[in-house]
């Protein structure tokens, strides 16, 4: 997909697209609103109408039947979602429609169906329940849907794993492996209990008797921000402040969620800072973006990356600009809105609807 902004929206200056914005959103009123990602800059965010992760995002996208423009913020797979479980007769806009999602793009649709016809000659649809983390697109999302399975987000990723095998043995989780291992020790498996599918192997590079044996089939995708921390962080970081609390998102490696002081989505970690008395140290696990604007808003504590020299940005997130969102807003008639096809959308709406049902 080709993109670029007009010259008079990429020479711009800050105060003047901050003003055309604001009066854009003006003369919208409560005909639209604005989605942002927590990972977003924080000149978008301040636009924001809301803003949260994916799971709070989907609920605010799901239960906003009033406006008729909703402009995500965010990664394609959200607005892909937001498209889903909107109405018919309200449309989607992306400020910068080449954010992509680097884990999304691991479980590609014709690998996802090469492994299911594998697993369905060990049961299938009988004894493996799909759950896909929101991260995916929607094809995936449809898949999952059509095997009576839900997404999760990291919010909700232990009651869809209650949920899962209150119905099924096993489960069968995508696309971000560490999300899923780290769930599944949360839950109670062990080591063990749990394989990993290389989508790049023949059969996943698994027998049949090491899939009938465990109760997590997980798939091989990762967080490409998430996977830059690592134990060796927590370590100099505890040598350096010993008073410090360190909180991670739980598709970080599972040493690191092991050793951190607490783990979960980034809205729990937007709380976990807020409830730390004045005067806090606190290491964080997630994207940058979020981490300095946790910095700014609480000044009263030390909050800084976990990962030291290592910068945990997010490519795609950061890709949102005040410049685009500008654009955007001015001439949204004139750009394509994000549509999935009716005969994805039942299937995946399926499956959100009942991530949104499931806590």
């Amino acid at each position: 997909m080709y993109y670029a902004l007009p010259k008079e929206y990429r020479e711009a200056e800050t105060d003047e697209l901050r003003e055309r914005i604001r009066i854009a959103k003006e003369k919208l009123g409560n005909k639209a609103i604005i989605l942002t990602h927590h990972y977003q800059r924080m000149e978008v965010v301040e636009f924001g109408d809301a803003v949260g992760d994916s799971y709070g995002l989907s609920k605010i996208a799901a239960s906003s039947d009033h406006v008729e423009y909703i402009f995500f913020c965010g990664v394609h797979f959200m607005a892909e979602s937001a498209d889903i479980l909107s109405s018919d007769n309200q449309l989607v806009f992306m400020p910068n429609p080449l954010a992509g999602c680097p884990m999304a793009d691991m479980a590609e649709i014709s690998d996802v169906l090469e492994a299911w016809e594998y697993l369905e000659k060990i049961g299938g649809d009988k004894k493996i329940m799909p759950v896909s983390y929101m991260n995916s697109a929607a094809e995936l999302k449809a898949f999952t849907g059509e095997h009576g399975g839900l997404i999760c987000t990291s919010s909700n990723a232990d009651a869809a794993y209650k949920w899962g095998f209150a119905r099924r043995e096993k489960l069968f989780f995508f696309p971000d492996r560490h999300l899923g291992y780290n769930t599944g020790i949360k839950y109670g498996f062990k080591p063990a209990d749990m394989v990993l599918w290389d989508f790049s192997r023949e059969n996943g590079g698994l027998t049949v008797e090491q899939v009938e044996q465990a109760k997590v089939i997980l798939w091989k995708g990762h967080c490409h921000v998430h996977t830059n921390f690592k134990a060796e962080h927590i370590k100099e970081t505890r040598e350096k402040y010993p008073e410090a609390k360190i909180v991670v998102h739980p598709e970080c490696p599972a040493e690191v969620v092991e050793n951190a002081d607490a783990t979960g989505s980034t809205s729990f970690i937007v709380k976990y800072v807020d409830q730390q008395p004045s005067g806090s140290t606190i290491a964080v696990g997630t994207e940058i973006n979020l981490i300095h604007r946790l910095a700014h808003q609480y000044p009263d504590k030390k909050i800084f990356v976990l990962s030291g020299r290592i910068c945990p940005v997010c490519a795609n997130m950061y890709r949102t600009t005040l410049n685009d969102l500008a654009y955007c807003l001015e001439n949204f008639k004139d750009i394509k809105p994000i549509r999935v096809d009716e005969d994805i959308k039942q299937n995946a709406r399926l499956a959100l609807e009942r991530m949104l049902e499931v806590h």
